[in-house]
């Protein structure tokens, strides 16, 4: 049976890229916002895409970078919503705020407590925003803004995330 490759489990892929051995699904799912079921499915999907090790359950960080630069933006194309308070994502927050001008309104997540006004994108997985609230996941809501500029980004973005999110893989 065929399992179709989910939002969730990127998120699940990443947050162990970025983290150390795999935690208890408990602690996955309590760090992500989402239920130990759905953490322990995700866990699954990323494995049986090859994005995780069925072996010691960490991330294949080659074949996920490979993913989130040339698969993400054709398997979960970017929404792009109305002009709401939220949490800045893509070129619109670190890392590559520093880099790249606005030239435009900025791009944001939509959430209430967002400090600034623009343009809102669907993140990839609700949980993005959970993660962009803690300052302890900063390395992986850095990942997730640029994995927005390559969703919705154009070809300078796109190029730049891509360099950025593979040093945070490779860190």
């Amino acid at each position: 049976m065929a399992m179709a490759l989910q939002p969730l489990d990127v998120l699940v892929a990443l947050y162990l890229a970025l983290g150390g051995s795999r935690p208890p699904f408990a602690k996955i799912a309590t760090d992500l916002g989402v239920s130990p079921s759905q953490a322990h499915s995700a866990f699954r999907h990323a494995t049986h895409a090859g994005l995780v090790s069925p072996h010691d359950g960490t991330a294949r960080r080659p074949a996920l970078l490979e993913f989130l630069t040339h698969g993400v933006q054709y398997a979960f194309p970017a929404s792009r919503g109305p002009i709401e308070r939220g949490i800045p994502t893509s070129h619109s927050a670190p890392p590559l705020s520093a880099e790249i001008q606005e030239d435009g309104m900025p791009v944001v997540w939509p959430h209430p407590q967002g400090s600034v006004r623009g343009e809102t994108l669907e993140p990839l997985h609700r949980s993005a925003v959970i993660v962009a609230l803690r300052p302890e996941f900063e390395r992986l809501y850095h990942a997730l803004t640029l994995i927005d500029a390559i969703r919705c980004g154009r070809t300078r973005e796109r190029r730049l995330a891509s360099q950025k999110l593979k040093q945070l893989l490779e860190a």
